[in-house]
């Protein structure tokens, strides 16, 4: 009998982390959930996926800011799940501010988070999955991974490094049975994303209401929001056995707005 794959989503404690951690435990994977939020309901919505799925659910809460905290994250996972078969890099922060009043250590947070976790998690995942001859390495990007916005310098430089980084582990490891590809969400209504729409306001000088319509949704053809869900099986799709030849892509689900 096959072993049970295991998966590591980081920022996984809501939002489009969420919702690609319960996609996987759907399709059976034993998970490692991390990222912040109310210990309580981290607690429920891990028993729950457990519940629901029938799997095994962990949680660390690991900063993935600091190259210790990931480390240790990445040993427990190794000695708990007995290494990570699927990983999925998409913890993220963000922050709004025109490059020469953007702070210095936004910027370099938002480096740490957004490209240099993946770096870590990456490099300590290989091992075991070279050891199988099989692996799947998903980076949540975002559409501003191939085009830039204003005032989201860090972000845009981030998510350009994660494509670039992406596509060197896919050529890395192309015969070792492991694929990594990018994923490149346009606008998701998540948590980070409510949260920069005061301040995309604020330096604008336009409304809130303004900035959805005007500003995040100005560039998507659909005029509505990618939903998690959609994200979600879309990644699901690519750890499959089935995604077996698709690696080292950038791959956008952004309701035509890179098609400008």
């Amino acid at each position: 009998m096959q072993k049970r794959r295991s998966a590591l989503v980081t920022g996984s404690t809501s939002g489009i982390g969420l919702a690609i951690a319960g996609e996987l435990a759907a399709r059976g994977m034993n998970l490692m959930l991390n990222g912040f939020g109310n210990a309580a309901e981290i607690e429920a919505q891990r028993t729950r996926l457990a519940h629901d799925h029938g799997v095994e659910v962990l949680y660390d809460g690991a900063d993935m800011g600091r190259q210790d905290a990931i480390e240790t994250m990445m040993s427990r996972a190794a000695q708990q799940l007995g290494g990570i078969d699927v990983l999925v890099n998409n913890a993220g922060i963000q922050h709004v501010a025109p490059v020469d009043e953007f702070p210095v250590e936004k910027w370099h947070a938002i480096l740490a988070i957004n490209l240099t976790a993946a770096f870590h998690t990456t490099r300590l995942a290989l091992p075991h999955m070279k050891f199988n001859q099989w692996g799947r390495i998903v980076n949540i990007a975002s559409a501003h991974a191939l085009v830039a916005s204003p005032y989201k310098s860090a972000y845009v430089a981030a998510k350009h490094g994660i494509a670039g980084f992406t596509k060197t582990v896919a050529l890395e490891v192309a015969e070792a049975g492991i694929t990594a590809n990018a994923v490149c969400p346009g606008y998701v209504l998540t948590p980070l994303v409510e949260k920069q729409i005061p301040d995309t306001a604020r330096a604008r000088g336009i409304t809130e209401e303004q900035v959805k319509r005007d500003v995040l949704l100005a560039a998507q053809p659909t005029k509505r929001f990618v939903t998690t869900e959609e994200v979600a099986q879309f990644v699901a799709f690519l750890c499959s056995d089935a995604a077996a030849s698709i690696t080292g892509t950038v791959l956008s689900i952004d309701g035509g707005w890179t098609a400008h």
